[in-house]
């Protein structure tokens, strides 16, 4: 299995990866992004910033990149700098498929993406996703699977989901929303042919929302390599919006607020890769210094007071401005 790939990296940020969802568009709503990014947000502008992130993550043992259909022209970007780097023949690179981006590259779209999980949308984008990354692309998932998505009961979609495996694709899904772990539970009772379908499942986890973590783990410990996105809250856990009980942990380790944040995600004996979702090579060195911060049971124990009711934490996400 190709994704097999990251549990023989050796550097000590192997378990981090990078995610390509806040600077493959103009628009996102990660809170801060405005001064992360400025006001130029031409295409030009975000390829190069994109290469100059990769190049930054690479050099400092990142291993693994994620994009996504609806990520923009997070694709495009990724495939450019896998043709300029040829010497980066040990990443791993993840795509997904089910949300088609719609806002024309803009940041005040009415909607700026739209989600189907039909067979027909699977087939399109895989074909665009395969005339980008060809034969690098190491990991297809759904895009945010809730309990009620089709793509959980669909056979003939499951079939041509196995057919990609036999191939050397590895499948896999995200998650969305208040109900992850019944979508998690709900993707794990998903076979063909007695086989477990899908071996990597990529969930929102972190001190504000925990609600995940125990299905999390039993997909683990069912063989899935488990994702973590939004280790920062969307910007909430940074340091302009982390809780006082973060900024008080962070000025105790002398490390930033979202190190501590991503530590957190990083110490379940679950997580297998935990995605940085940096939009400067600042906050990736910053991100990258999560994986040697050393939290008491003293500090866990007052992070631990910040997680929220998911349903609530989940409205707020879904109020948050595309920047």
């Amino acid at each position: 299995m190709p994704f097999a790939r990251l549990a023989t990296a050796t550097t000590p940020t192997c378990h981090i990866g990078l995610g390509l969802a806040a600077i493959g568009r103009p628009g996102y709503i990660n809170l801060g992004r405005n001064t992360d990014l400025g006001e130029d947000r031409g295409v030009e502008t975000l390829h190069t910033r994109t290469h100059e992130l990769l190049d930054a993550a690479y050099a400092q043992g990142v291993r693994y990149f994620d994009a996504a259909r609806s990520y923009g022209r997070s694709e495009e970007f990724l495939a450019d700098w896998l043709k300029k780097r040829t010497d980066v023949d040990d990443v791993v690179i993840g795509s997904k498929w089910g949300y088609t981006y719609t806002a024309d590259w803009t940041t005040d779209a009415e909607r700026h993406e739209v989600k189907d999980h039909s067979l027909a949308a699977y087939e399109r984008q895989r074909a665009e996703t395969e005339e980008l990354l060809g034969d690098r692309l190491d990991l297809y998932q759904i895009h945010s699977v809730t309990p009620e998505s089709p793509a959980l009961t669909d056979k003939e979609l499951h079939a041509r989901l196995a057919e990609a495996a036999g191939q050397g694709l590895t499948v896999g899904f995200s998650t969305s929303g208040p109900a992850q772990a019944d979508a998690i539970r709900a993707a794990l009772a998903v076979t063909v042919d007695g086989e477990l379908l899908f071996r990597t499942v990529q969930s929102t986890y972190n001190a504000l929302e925990t609600s995940a973590g125990p299905a999390l783990a039993e997909a683990h410990d069912a063989g899935l390599t488990v994702i973590v996105k939004e280790g920062m809250a969307n910007g909430r856990l940074a340091a302009a919006n982390a809780p006082e009980a973060l900024r008080a942990v962070a000025e105790e380790t002398g490390l930033g607020c979202d190190a501590v944040a991503l530590a957190v995600v990083l110490r379940q004996p679950w997580a297998g890769v935990v995605l940085s979702g940096a939009a400067t090579t600042a906050q990736l060195a910053s991100n990258l210094h999560a994986a040697v911060v050393d939290l008491t049971d003293d500090q866990l124990s007052r992070l631990a007071a910040l997680v929220e009711e998911p349903r609530a934490y989940w409205e707020r996400r879904g109020e948050l401005p595309w920047h």
